[in-house]
């Protein structure tokens, strides 16, 4: 009893220190994906707390993180402008905000449903050159959306290409843009040097702070801080970071918002969001499973992924999904239980609470820095190494995904990957269909089959029989093959009408059980010329390997 309790007490130690540790973390990630989705940081902070705390306590995998993503904050942007536009043009103000919560209503339905109908088990068909290319996509749409954060470089009219001289003058005196480039640069050099001194601080946070000193102790004016990026009220003056509890959003319920002509738009950015949501936790869990050599629940995982957004939207929260940057990092400082993203859920909230105010301070150019190292981090580097090493199939598939990625949202171009990869491997198993032949002594010709038979293979399967100019008794051999599908079952029954039509036997050898049933089932007839495997143990060992 003793053992027990010192082993549980050592961990809770490693889960409150990495979760410390992944809340430090959390706070200028949570503000920069606010500004990508064209949110208020605050918005975006929520959205942390409350997907950390809900994931935390009812995920299906203990030690992984939750939290704002960049991958569902890029599709976000389009329908808070969306949002925009909409109450504008109906004369109501700018309603993206109560866009975006509705839809995260939408989006939690969709993952619980996932959830309840065990849906989460299908990412184990996401193949892995669909994944690289799912974070390198990722990675470039987030590289993408902060340079939107830089200053102009040159004023309307100068073009690089058409006036490069006016073009460098301008750049050159352009001491706002040079200054941000500088900060974000020496944001990611401590970034990168500080782990190779020490470990034990959080690299992102050192870094703000430090760039945040030097913007504030020396004065500059001219850099952009959060303050100056924070959404407007209606009265023109700045609202500010207004650190309190999350608000029930009781606006989100008028009836003008939930016309019928508002939800078709929120429908399609809905099933976008939910998807993209699943997918990124549900590949964060296999990640976090193979580190810590445990099975999380992919179900769980998705019903609690849902409840979370819907809370979000009925809160005031971003959403998200699981981070798999934020996960490896809890995970490698210790973290192993529920115990550590509840910790990190609070302390966010308690930097909310009582820090919302040092927040606003923070440069633009930090969170841009930040940014590029998650970038870096999240790049596939590797795929650069291998691409000339794996089938070309697989490199193409790669390359489509991270270009669909960029050209259109992450779940489209999964679902591509996955669809381009599935077609792959239907052609090269449509090709390994084999058929040997032999005549036995009686006269008897045996056609061996190798290889799965299904849809893809048909054609080929047919080409091996010589119908005309078989002898009259014919066997065919199933003992290698697999029939897969009713393409299949249909083959092997329009085989059979061939050999009777020119009034010749056809036998079945060593198909299996189901297939058997299947077939019977379809024509009872085709029962006599099905052969059971009579003292023959192999076939039996192998239908109790099938199984």
């Amino acid at each position: 009893m003793t053992e027990f309790i010192r082993k549980r007490t050592a961990n809770a130690k490693n889960d409150i220190l990495s979760g410390l540790t992944v809340a430090l973390a959390l706070v200028p990630e949570a503000v920069a994906f606010a500004f990508v989705a064209g949110i208020p940081p605050m918005v975006g902070l929520y959205g942390a707390f409350m997907m950390g705390i809900i994931t935390a306590i009812f995920g299906g995998r203990p030690g992984m993180i939750s939290g704002a993503t960049g991958a569902m904050a890029v599709v976000m942007v389009a329908l808070v402008a969306k949002g925009n536009a909409f109450g504008i043009d109906a004369g109501m103000g700018e309603q993206g905000l109560q866009f975006l919560f509705i839809t995260l209503l939408m989006v939690g339905v969709i993952q619980a449903m996932a959830g309840a109908f065990k849906l989460g088990k299908f990412v184990r068909l996401i193949p892995h050159p669909v994944m690289m290319g799912f974070v390198n996509g990722l990675a470039i749409v987030i590289f993408m959306s902060q340079l939107e954060m830089f200053p102009q470089i040159a004023p309307e009219g100068i073009s690089f290409w058409s006036n490069m001289g006016e073009w460098f003058t301008s750049l050159f005196n352009n001491t706002r843009f040079l200054l941000m480039l500088g900060l974000v640069g020496l944001t990611m050099l401590i970034m990168w040097g500080l782990p190779k001194i020490t470990k034990k601080l959080p690299e992102a946070l050192i870094a703000i702070i430090v760039v945040s000193a030097i913007v504030i102790l020396g004065n500059f004016d001219d850099v952009a801080t959060v303050k100056s990026f924070i959404v407007e009220g209606s009265n023109g003056e700045s609202t500010g970071l207004k650190g309190g509890l999350p608000q029930f959003q009781t606006g989100i319920f008028s009836a003008e918002l939930w016309s019928l002509k508002n939800l078709l738009v929120m429908a399609p950015y809905a099933f976008i969001l939910a998807a993209i949501g699943l997918i990124e936790s549900l590949m964060t869990l296999n990640l976090v499973d193979e580190l810590t050599e445990t099975r999380g629940n992919g179900n769980r995982e998705c019903l609690a992924q849902g409840g979370a957004n819907i809370l979000n939207g009925l809160f005031g929260g971003m959403g998200g999904c699981a981070m798999i940057g934020q996960s490896i990092i809890n995970i490698k400082g210790g973290g192993r239980g529920r115990l550590s993203g509840v910790v990190a859920a609070v302390a966010l909230l308690c930097f909310i609470l009582f820090a919302s105010g040092l927040i606003e301070q923070v440069p633009i150019a930090a969170l841009v820095g930040v940014m590029f190292m998650v970038v870096i981090g999240t790049f596939a580097w590797s795929s650069f190494r291998i691409l000339n090493k794996i089938p070309i199939s697989d490199a193409i598939v790669l390359i489509a995904v991270s270009l669909i990625t960029v050209w259109k949202d992450l779940a489209v171009a999964v679902i591509a990957g996955v669809i381009i990869s599935a077609l792959v491997f239907s052609w090269e198993n449509a090709k390994r269909i084999r058929a040997r032949k032999k005549v036995l002594e009686n006269g008897t010709k045996v056609y061996e089959i190798f290889g799965p038979l299904f849809f893809g293979s048909i054609q080929a399967f047919n080409s091996k029989f010589d119908v005309k100019n078989d002898p009259e008794i014919v066997v065919v051999d199933f003992m290698e093959s697999r029939v897969s599908d009713h393409s299949a079952l249909e083959a092997i029954f329009n085989l059979t009408q061939k050999y009777e039509a020119v009034g010749k036997q056809l036998r079945i050898k060593h198909l299996s059980e189901d297939c058997k049933a299947l077939m019977i089932k379809a024509s009872p007839k085709l029962a006599n010329v099905i052969e059971d495997a009579v003292d023959d143990p192999r076939y039996y060992v192998m239908m109790d390997l099938q199984k």
